[in-house]
């Protein structure tokens, strides 16, 4: 006849009966524990170690890619305007000498066109009035240029 003793209270089957705490698995336990584990994550997908990692890269890529888009964008808006503040005052300036003949009256609005970092592609007398078109290259991307041009009149006010 085997006797069986009767576990105390608050005790699991695989807890110590003295001590009430885990027994620490044997060696070859651990090293089998670890091999199944290793199998199962492999075969069932559950794997997932550095997942949220590859996530947050491509979240940053996302980020970067989307702020190079923007600034190109800063870029070329920065660009036109720049055109239209240099195509506005070459032709008040040219406009202050249009009762002189047209290459001293071009000749001012390019210089002040100039000043103003573009270039001056166009200048044209049309009666009293002075249209000047201006050009400024910007580089809104690595390895792309553009161009935004502007062209303003400038004359006596008519009633």
């Amino acid at each position: 006849m085997s006797v069986v003793a009767a576990r105390p209270a608050g005790t699991a089957p695989g807890r110590c009966l003295h001590t009430r705490r885990l027994r620490r698995p044997a060696r070859w336990q651990l090293w089998l524990g670890w091999k199944l584990s290793w199998l199962t994550r492999r075969a069932t997908g559950g794997g997932e170690r550095g997942g949220a990692t590859i996530c947050l890269l491509g979240v940053g890529l996302l980020f970067v890619v989307a702020g190079l888009f923007g600034a190109g964008a800063g870029a070329a808006r920065v660009a036109r305007q720049q055109a239209r503040v240099a195509a506005d005052l070459g032709a008040l300036a040219g406009a202050a000498r249009v009762l002189q003949d047209e290459p001293v009256t071009c000749a001012r609005a390019a210089e002040l066109v100039a000043a103003n970092a573009a270039r001056m592609v166009q200048c044209r007398i049309d009666g009293l009035d002075v249209l000047v078109t201006a050009e400024v290259i910007v580089s809104p991307l690595p390895g792309m240029t553009r161009s935004a041009r502007a062209t303003s009149r400038a004359g006596p006010l008519r009633g």
